[in-house]
């Protein structure tokens, strides 16, 4: 097997959690339906989840669309239950969904906690108790989980001054605590021919105001924020047998942002 051929994930079944997102996860679908896998994207509108994949389809990818409410546990088992009936097994688990959140630390109350977690945090481990000991059984699998380089370094204030904007304190924490349960699923699960991994993106461009462009492109070595193609490269990699001898890493996609 050539080295371009460890790529492929032709015949592979990837599952992605938020899969129609308009941030990371239609980029990751996008990444691995090109890449050759029959794509699942699940998320709580099964309507927009059925645009996306129609419109892969359209493009020749085989992709599907199921409903998922990452919050409750019943809407995860029945998602369970659809992709084993339908598809028989699953071999690539892609956790990108994230609950809603807002506000600063003055804004945020411990009620804004408990619904993050139980999507963020919860939901997580719920996924993956659902999904990777099949994975296990079948003595292959490859879990990813989308933490944020926030998981990593703490934020910079100074990047909103200017701006209404604010970094939610739920969110550094779910995201640092990803990358460390994505360890223990690295060696829970290690010696049974499942992987699991973390991606790190940076910040993503979504028309944030022109003040707050300034100051993250300035603090930026590559001078600019991530965008949809950024990503799919080391999604294509961390799922495929390219990268078969890495478990429990946590991969900086931030245009060089934890460097410094």
């Amino acid at each position: 097997m050539g080295v371009l051929d460890k790529f492929s994930l032709k015949g592979r079944i990837a599952l992605v959690s938020g899969g129609a997102g308009p941030l990371f996860g239609s980029s990751i679908s996008e990444a691995l339906a090109e890449a050759g896998a029959t794509l699942i994207t699940a998320s709580r509108s099964l309507e927009r989840n059925g645009e996306f994949a129609e419109g892969l389809r359209r493009q020749g990818y085989e992709a599907h669309a199921l409903q998922l409410d990452i919050t409750s546990t019943e809407s995860i088992a029945q998602l369970r239950a659809q992709v084993l009936e339908r598809f028989g097994r699953l071999d690539v688990l892609v956790n990108s969904a994230v609950v809603a959140r807002g506000g600063g630390f003055e804004e945020q109350t411990p009620e804004h906690w408990e619904h993050s977690a139980r999507g963020n945090m919860t939901g997580l481990f719920a996924m993956c108790k659902a999904f990777v000991p099949g994975m296990a059984a079948q003595g292959r699998g490859s879990i990813l989980n989308i933490s944020s380089i926030y998981g990593v370094v703490a934020n910079d204030p100074s990047l909103y001054l200017g701006t209404e904007m604010r970094q939610p304190p739920d969110y550094t924490f779910v995201k640092a605590g990803m990358i460390n349960f994505t360890r223990y699923l690295a060696n829970y699960y290690g010696k049974h021919g499942v992987r699991a991994n973390c991606l790190c993106p940076g910040g993503y461009y979504n028309d944030q105001p022109a003040t707050f462009l300034e100051n993250y492109t300035r603090r930026c070595p590559i001078g600019r924020m991530l965008d949809n193609e950024d990503l799919k490269g080391a999604v294509v990699f961390l799922a495929s047998d390219a990268s078969a001898y890495i478990t429990g890493a946590a991969l900086m996609v931030d245009g060089g942002w934890t460097s410094l």
